[in-house]
């Protein structure tokens, strides 16, 4: 591990309520579901109706537009019900689990003989072709590619992230697996970013990749700012991402022919009693990990991390792509003299607050935008939050403008809405960055197509 690339410009937001390392015993769900908006451009097509029998790895429904990428049952049992909303659209399919862990059975594969069109073929049957997304625009990745390099961003640097050290301990048969596999997809490296602070010998040790260690405040963490920093990708380039769990997923289907949705998240924030890590599938039920488990008042349940998770409820459903659910107070109590008041426990990014003397000390924030939305000003408080050379600002106006030539020149094709979070939440203006930068490359995927 000879490359060290260290990132200056960030912020580390330090919330209460870091999950211990420990495994919770929670009583196992009874409902998942996958969801058809977590995969931005999917247009679903049914695949099953409200009573048929699946196996873990059985289609629920697939994109219209490529019938051969699928969204699969995470676990075995009977569809409960497809829920929808306007103008009938898919929001999501429930199933009941029969607690049987039946799978379907895709064959194993000898990785080191294996043809790409092989392996290609293996993750498009079994479902996991949907957790293998392409920069640019941080959408499923499109199988007939071929990317110049594959990343896998082996920590998170976000607010109360979960520890991949911790999680792929004692995985590391199929984590390797993983890894050989995906090398077959491409003619460049598969780049591993690892903490320079601390690392696995998991990821460290790992054959048949390049690994690059980061060290540094939020983002370091994301694997935008990694490629930006290792590969940065040019017009008409394509690069390939993987979460590490994912990576492990796909190792089990090449070393045992089976889809496991299986995943260890974190449950963390300050309205939990105790916080942990549990073992799960994808799209568990979350009412069970936090029934009896938070404080009283009005909270929110957040798939994911504070600065880009979706908010769920109590009753909601764990993301696709999260590995952490988040509590935090909602926020929606008066404060008493508000800005007035010294604000010896609030977070001050701008040293508003004396808090910034207190060094390490962890705070209780709320989903309180503390302010109204405004006209963006340009004060460069973007630029100091963000280790890209991108000018944001420009970028959202020319977003906002659609002008096409200028989002090319001002870097769109490098991002996706995490690599710009943290501007949102720096933002004195209360601009909505993360939806703006969507619709940006909303825009970018109609007219290249």
């Amino acid at each position: 591990m000879s490359d060290i690339i260290r990132i200056k410009r960030g912020l580390d937001i330090r919330l209460l309520g870091k999950a211990e390392k420990v495994f919770g015993q929670p009583e196992t769900p009874e409902l998942f579901a996958v969801r058809p908006t977590e995969f931005p451009g999917l247009v679903p097509k049914l695949a099953v109706k409200p009573g048929d029998k699946v196996k873990a790895g059985t289609p629920l429904f697939y994109d219209k537009y490529r019938t051969d990428v699928k969204f699969v049952s995470p676990v075995s049992g009977e569809v409960q019900v497809v829920n929808r909303g306007e103008r009938r659209r898919i929001l999501e399919v429930v199933v009941k689990s029969d607690n049987a862990n039946s799978a379907e059975d895709f064959g194993t594969i000898n990785v080191a003989s294996a043809k790409r069109e092989e392996i290609i073929e293996k993750l498009l049957a079994s479902g996991l072709w949907p957790f293998v997304k392409q920069r640019p625009y941080n959408v499923i990745a499109n199988p007939s590619d071929t990317p110049k390099a594959i990343f896998v961003s082996a920590f998170d640097s976000s607010p109360l992230a979960p520890d991949y050290d911790f999680i792929v301990e004692g995985q590391e048969k199929e984590f390797q697996a993983g890894i050989e596999a995906l090398s077959k997809l491409t003619e460049g490296s598969v780049n591993i970013g690892v903490n320079n602070e601390a690392a696995s010998k998991v990821f460290t040790s790992v054959k048949g990749a390049k690994v690059t260690a980061f060290e540094g405040p939020h983002p370091a963490g994301n694997v935008g700012v990694q490629i930006h920093h290792v590969s940065p990708i040019n017009k008409g380039e394509v690069v390939w991402t993987v979460q590490p769990q994912e990576v492990i997923s796909i190792g089990k289907l090449v070393l045992e022919g089976v889809y496991d949705a299986s995943r260890v998240i974190a449950l963390t924030g300050s309205e939990l009693d105790k916080t942990c890590y549990i073992k799960t599938k994808v799209g568990a039920n979350i009412k069970n990990y936090v029934d009896g488990n938070v404080k009283e008042g009005n909270l929110r349940y957040i798939s994911g991390n504070v600065l880009t998770g979706e908010n769920i409820g109590a009753d909601g459903y764990l993301g696709s792509y999260a590995s952490q659910i988040t509590v935090i107070p909602e926020g929606d109590v008066a404060e008493f003299m508000g800005w007035a008041a010294p604000g010896l426990n609030k977070f001050s990014v701008s040293r508003t607050f004396f808090t910034w003397l207190c060094g390490k000390k962890e705070f209780q924030l709320n989903a309180n935008l503390n302010g109204g939305r405004r006209a963006i000003i340009m004060s460069g408080q973007y630029d100091k939050v963000l280790p890209m050379d991108i000018l944001p600002e420009f970028l959202l106006k020319a977003i906002l403008t659609e002008d096409i030539d200028k989002m090319e020149q001002l870097g769109i094709y490098e991002l996706a809405e995490e690599d710009l979070a943290l501007c949102e939440f720096v933002c004195t203006s209360k601009t909505e960055v993360q939806k703006i930068l969507r619709q940006g490359i909303g825009l970018m995927i109609k007219e290249m197509s």
